[in-house]
């Protein structure tokens, strides 16, 4: 760092300004401290720009349309097809055209500084910055140091990878044509969301994935999606290894797949998992050595807290995809949220040691009751353990499924295919999770969430009656079956 680096104090520095390091640097204010983000892209962050939603905006057109062709009345009355450009379009709308001058100015307003540049622990509560002006900048945390960094695409083992032109999702979300053959690697939530917003775009897709299709959920939900894709035309290639890409002569990539076959497709879309993004910031400075792998990760405590790390009391937190527990963006601002109060309450003597769990300072939920939504349609939602993540952790427990077959779904659409599961502790008689597959089921997911968080004894859920005629019925008649 250069002698004329511009040097600063501040009681909270936040590295990262995507949707969790804006939260936290939030909270921090709100509880009377003075912050200051540091981020060398756009501020928002991921989700804003090229994830959550130009993804979700790539989805809800085609989701509209198919709902309309499964309503008798309603689907002689619209065409077969999606405009592209229509919805390229409004995807552009969504991520603010790629241009973050709507988030710099709630920044301002919200009284939190910002410092455009590349940041580096230097040592305790010590970050330089790199700035994207040329300016250096020496910034010196009073109290605290966020690591709000987010996460970065895996790269999977393939021979000629580094070779050739491929889609992450980045390029995927922010395209700006609609490829004719597209091949999708990966048969996770973005894999499956991304294969089918583009198949409704009108690209031939295919989906290759090593192990089956969102394999973290039940197989009967999972079994929902996998056919909803293939009724738009996506082939599955599931349970089959990539091996080797190359590019042919006229710029198509031909995919070279475990079972001896081949794939070729003018765009491929590598989509298989994210690390938290955590190389580059100094953490070997403050001691944080790679794990057995040779990749850095780190281990915080129920504040977002980093343990194991040199100095002097508590000062280095990590929150969202760079915590490494939930890679959500409403899972990473409910931590923000968390651990900006855990550091104002410290710096103001109100907190000392572990907070109690279910208080604000205390992430509690990351471990019972995380929800999540595939916004593929159809849906998938779930929150909390699965049956099987139940029995590993000990508990004694059961589970209660069904389809949804309600009057509620009836009236949806035409042919409604759902399913729904309760999971059952057994000794305290309330719900450890659930999970909801079908159409329009995300909007069933906050009940369930309430009443996984709230611990709601299963005989007081019986008294909370769901409205008739709604898909929401499937709670009533999965509390009959198992017994109420």
């Amino acid at each position: 760092m250069r002698s004329d680096a511009l040097e600063r104090e501040f009681d909270v520095v936040v590295i990262g300004a995507g949707a969790a390091g804006e939260n936290v640097a939030d909270r921090v204010v709100q509880g009377g401290l003075s912050a200051v983000l540091v981020e060398a892209e756009l501020v928002g962050g991921e989700c804003s720009y090229w994830a959550c939603m130009p993804s979700k905006a790539l989805l809800r057109p085609g989701t509209a349309l198919h709902g309309a062709q499964t309503s008798p009345g309603a689907k002689e009355a619209v065409t077969r097809t999606l405009d592209a450009a229509a919805v390229l379009q409004r995807r552009n709308y969504f991520t603010s055209n790629w241009q973050d001058d709507s988030q710099v100015d709630w920044v301002k307003e919200a009284g939190i500084e910002l410092v455009r540049g590349h940041a580096w622990l230097t040592g305790t509560r010590e970050v330089e910055v790199a700035g994207t002006d040329g300016t250096q900048h020496r910034l010196q945390a009073r109290h605290a140091v966020v690591l709000a960094t987010g996460s970065t695409p895996n790269t999977p083992p393939i021979d000629g990878l580094q070779d050739v032109e491929v889609w992450g999702t980045r390029e995927a979300t922010s395209a700006g044509e609609v490829p004719e053959r597209l091949a999708v690697l990966g048969g996770g939530v973005a894999g499956a969301e991304l294969a089918q917003a583009f198949a409704r775009l009108g690209s031939a897709v295919t989906l290759i994935a090593r192990s089956g299709l969102l394999g973290n959920f039940p197989e009967e939900a999972a079994a929902l999606v996998a056919a909803g894709l293939r009724a738009d035309g996506v082939e599955l290639r599931l349970h089959t290894a990539t091996e080797r890409i190359s590019e042919n002569g006229d710029g198509t990539l031909t995919l070279a797949l475990g079972d001896g076959s081949t794939v070729t497709a003018g765009r491929v879309l590598v989509s298989t998992g994210r690390h938290p993004a955590l190389e580059g910031l100094g953490l070997e400075s403050v001691g944080v050595r790679p794990n057995e792998s040779g990749h850095l990760s780190l281990t915080t405590d129920a504040t977002g807290l980093v343990q194991g790390v040199a100095g002097d009391g508590p000062w280095l937190y990590a929150v969202g995809d760079a915590a490494g527990k939930n890679l959500y963006t409403h899972q990473g601002k409910y931590e923000a949220r968390a651990t900006g109060d855990a550091i104002a309450a410290r710096a103001k003597g109100e907190l000392r040691g572990r907070p109690a769990d279910w208080t604000r300072y205390a992430q509690t939920a990351n471990q019972h009751a995380v929800p999540g939504v595939v916004f593929t349609d159809p849906e998938l939602a779930s929150v909390g353990r699965t049956v099987q993540a139940a029995r590993k952790d000990g508990y004694n427990v059961s589970s209660v499924e069904l389809p949804i077959q309600v009057a509620g779904s009836s009236l949806h659409s035409e042919n409604y295919e759902g399913w729904a599961q309760l999971v059952v502790d057994e000794d305290r008689k309330v719900l450890l999770g659930a999970t909801f597959a079908g159409p329009d089921v995300s909007e069933l997911l906050h009940a369930a969430t309430i009443a996984v968080v709230g611990e709601v004894p299963l005989e007081r859920l019986w008294h909370a009656v769901p409205s008739y005629p709604t898909i929401s019925e499937v709670w009533l008649r999965l509390l009959e079956k198992y017994g109420l």
